[in-house]
């Protein structure tokens, strides 16, 4: 392994911490930080889905309808091939619900499976599948 791919492994990997961050601290104009203006993605709900706009739309769908959250990655593997790579990294997510449900939580926990480029902006993730594979808690602290 060369010090070129390691540095583009630790961008992706940085590039996954900074999505954490998004999520977490609810910063939906910095989405394009880490994914690609034409990103494809399963969120394992069944519906396939193209757009930073609709995935934004996503993330905020769920997440400013409870309290503070907490996403977790670990267990993360990358490799990196020229101008592409690929990352597989468990994520455990706590949700707490807010108002009136700020003493509910949901549990998830999965892995995302995402394919990266490089371009012009850094590493961008431009397809992202998303398994679950438990979920503990009660669903409404995500507006459900």
């Amino acid at each position: 392994m060369d010090l070129k791919t390691l540095w583009d492994e630790r961008a992706i990997i940085q590039g996954l911490n900074r999505f954490a961050r998004i999520l977490d601290g609810r910063e939906w104009g910095s989405v394009a930080e880490v994914f690609a203006q034409d990103v494809t993605f399963h969120y394992g709900d069944g519906v396939e889905q193209s757009g930073i706009r609709a995935m934004t739309k996503q993330f905020s769908r769920f997440l400013d309808a409870c309290g503070p959250s907490q996403h977790l990655l670990g267990s993360v593997f990358v490799t990196v091939t020229g101008d592409t790579g690929i990352s597989r990294a468990y994520v455990q997510a706590r949700h707490q619900g807010a108002k009136d449900k700020e003493h509910l939580f949901l549990d998830s926990n999965g892995e995302y499976i995402d394919k990266w480029e490089r371009r012009p902006e850094g590493w961008r993730i431009v397809r992202r599948d998303v398994v679950w594979h438990m979920m503990q808690g009660d669903p409404s602290v995500l507006g459900a």
